[in-house]
């Protein structure tokens, strides 16, 4: 898969932006994407990062795969030591922790305990959530 070159995102610059349809085999999709960023931008030795990272992104692509009807982008760029995970879809719904069950309800806890910093922005037609992971 090949990542599309960078495209303006709030202040920065993103380093990869993919679009995505919503369906349950985007998710898969999604973890490669990541991959293929992190193989520019991680050190190969941190691996501990790398499968955080990887997480992060299941868990925030299977939230709007899930919780949003139809397509969503996922967003990967470098920050000041670290790395942002931005995931836009069409629900204007903000992500909230719910008690785990047979059927899910982790996700949003794991997002928050592995990244340094999470956001949510109501933007046009859905939100943004952010996640930032330090190296």
């Amino acid at each position: 898969m090949e990542l599309p070159s960078a495209v303006p995102r709030d202040a920065r610059q993103a380093e990869a932006r993919v679009g995505f349809d919503g369906a349950p085999g985007c998710i898969a999709e999604a973890r490669e994407a990541a991959v293929a960023f992190l193989r520019h931008h991680a050190q190969p030795a941190d691996r501990t990062f790398h499968d955080d990272v990887l997480l992060v992104v299941s868990e925030l692509v299977t939230n709007a795969v899930r919780h949003a009807p139809g397509p969503f982008t996922l967003e990967l760029g470098p920050v000041p030591g670290g790395i942002e995970i931005t995931v836009r879809d069409t629900s204007s719904r903000l992500p909230h922790p719910r008690t785990p069950d047979l059927t899910g309800g982790r996700g949003w806890n794991i997002i928050r305990t592995l990244a340094r910093r999470v956001r949510v922005v109501p933007c046009p037609g859905g939100k943004a959530v952010h996640a930032e992971l330090g190296w």
